[in-house]
Parts: structure tokens; C-alpha cells; sequence
């Protein structure tokens, strides 16, 4: 009987971590702290400046290619213009 009361008492004085994951409750935070330092490091490698970086470039390189479609079809308005009349021109 001494025995059981021993492991009871050792029982009741186990923190919540040591009773479940068998860690220490600082060893815990540790652990804690490392895992969610990781996650950090992960979510900046994939969503971080680098990748906001390429996200801007795309949007000016679309902003750039509208005005040059633009450009480009104002510029082929203007030679089909030409074309036409110099085609006028020389039918007569």
C-alpha cells in the first residue's frame, strides 16, 4: 500500500504535459517555440518578399504589355489608313 500512495502522489504532482506528451512544461515551450519558429521560416521562404517581389514585376510587365497593345493598335490603325490610301491612289 505505501507504494500505491507513492505513485499517487507522484501522479498528482505531474504537470499536464508530463502526464500526456511526457515533457517537462518547459521542455514543452521549447519545442513549442521551435515548431512555430519553423512554420514562420517556411510561410517566408513561400509567401515572403521574394515571392511579393515577382507578384509586382508580373503586374507592371501586364501593366506593359497593355499600353504596347494599345500602342500597337493605334500604330496598325494608322498604316492600314496609309496602306488604303496610297491602294486608292493607285487604282485611279
Amino acid at each position: 500500500m505505501p507504494n500505491e500512495e507513492l505513485f499517487q502522489e507522484i501522479d498528482n504532482t505531474q504537470s499536464i504535459t508530463q502526464r500526456y506528451l511526457g515533457l517537462s512544461l518547459n521542455k514543452f515551450f521549447v519545442l513549442l517555440f521551435i515548431v512555430i519558429s519553423f512554420g514562420v521560416y517556411v510561410g517566408i521562404l513561400l509567401y515572403g518578399t521574394n515571392s511579393l517581389e515577382v507578384l509586382l514585376g508580373l503586374e507592371d510587365y501586364e501593366t506593359y504589355l497593355q499600353s504596347e497593345t494599345v500602342r500597337l493598335k493605334n500604330e496598325n490603325s494608322e498604316l492600314q489608313r496609309e496602306y488604303f490610301e496610297l491602294k486608292e491612289i493607285s487604282a485611279q
